[in-house]
């Protein structure tokens, strides 16, 4: 095995042993890609406050997120088409979060369905459902997942309508991929790759294919899809699926104090500052920069999560300094499936959780739980200075 000292490096692997489409639907963002960079990159100008002379023995990351115990207050994040960056993506990932304690969040757009993940685990995992339209897959949806033992949904808010990501139509981005000149000759430099699709039976979308109306095979999947997104989506509508499903709700896609303030009204349990990793509102702010004036809206009435941009411990440590209870990595282990399947996805989490309770040391607490803004030093306006 190579050294992996950081996402970075699993990062170089995962390009290198997946062919492009897969890596570039991964690693791309909308339209510019200004949000999908200042993701990271804002991260960097929240600088730590190094504490000395302080007992750091007995550290500790363990946590809770919405109620549920965690070895770090890090989740896998919902990601779709992770079966296509590896072999059997989403049972192999949710596999290594299993064991290292962590959540595994399932999209409704994976390769592997709910009830292959839940067949391949022993624990609940979190299920991830978009606002769709059809009521009836949506009951359906929800019945799987309760039958799969899913401990929570979590309803993406932010994909009323598609960002454009311009990377995925240039490589006629499709599960399983489009058989072109150029997607051959790709595909013929990624041995592994090819090798470990070809002895799995799972090439298509597992959750939708065979479940939804009308959808029998990938090229009825293309028109359902365009249909399928409810544009007319409101608080109304997001507290009937709370009802539909009713259990513990975490609500993904809040960027406003406002939005939180109307997630608490809709009985939700959580909410996920995200920008969805960039790649639906193209010049939004970064999640980080838009996670303090959230907290602050609704302090201890909801738990506030925080997802886009998470590259290493270090992130997560400044994440839950400003507040928030838990936060999620999506390209992080999905970096680490594309290099080395469920064995990078448990790097990545080694990596991470690594970083973190180093710079807990070093900033001088010993409990997650105990983080918080003075543990960092923040610029002046870094939330930005905007004209209402």
């Amino acid at each position: 095995m190579p050294v992996i000292t950081c996402i970075d490096d699993l990062k170089r692997l995962h390009k290198r042993r997946t062919p492009k489409m897969f890596y570039d639907y991964a690693e791309s963002g909308s339209y510019t890609e200004q949000t999908f960079r200042e993701n990271t990159s804002d991260f960097a100008q929240l600088r730590l406050r190094q504490k000395v002379a302080v007992d750091m023995s007995g550290r500790s990351t363990t946590s809770t997120m919405i109620g549920e115990k965690v070895a770090m207050p890090v989740a896998l994040a919902p990601v779709g088409l992770t079966g296509m960056q590896h072999a059997d993506g989403e049972i192999l990932a949710a596999k290594a979060a299993e064991k290292f304690g962590v959540p595994f969040t399932l999209s409704t757009m994976s390769i592997c369905s709910i009830e292959d993940v839940a067949e391949h685990t022993t624990k609940p995992f979190w299920f991830q459902v978009y606002t769709l339209k059809d009521d009836d897959f949506m009951r359906r949806l929800f019945e799987r997942a309760r039958a799969a033992n899913c401990s929570a949904i979590v309803i993406t808010v932010d994909l009323q309508i598609m960002g454009q990501r311009h990377k995925d139509l240039k490589n006629g981005l499709s599960a399983p991929p489009k058989l072109t000149p150029a997607s051959i000759a790709n595909m013929m430099t990624k041995v592994q790759w090819g090798l470990g699709m070809l002895q799995t039976k799972r090439r298509f979308f597992g959750n939708i294919v065979g479940h939804a109306k009308g959808v029998s095979d990938p090229s009825s999947l293309s028109s359902w899809t365009a249909e399928a997104f409810d544009e007319s989506l409101d608080w109304g509508r997001i507290a009937k699926f709370k009802e539909m499903w009713g259990g513990k709700v975490i609500l993904k896609g809040v960027m406003d104090a406002e939005d939180a303030k109307n997630a608490l009204s809709v009985g939700a349990d959580a909410i996920v500052v995200s920008n969805h990793g960039g790649r639906q509102l193209d010049g939004a702010l970064s999640s980080i920069r838009a996670l303090p004036s959230i907290v602050d809206a609704v302090g201890d009435k909801i738990e506030v999560h925080m997802d886009s941009g998470i590259r290493s411990g270090q992130d997560v440590l400044k994440a839950l300094s400003l507040g928030a209870k838990g936060t999620y990595i999506g390209r992080a282990f999905v970096n680490g499936l594309g290099a080395m399947g469920e064995a990078g996805v448990t790097k990545s989490l080694e990596v991470i959780h690594k970083e973190l309770i180093t710079t807990m040391g070093l900033v001088g607490e010993r409990r997650v739980a105990d983080l918080d803004r003075s543990n960092l030093l923040i610029p002046k306006g870094f939330e930005g200075d905007w004209v209402d």
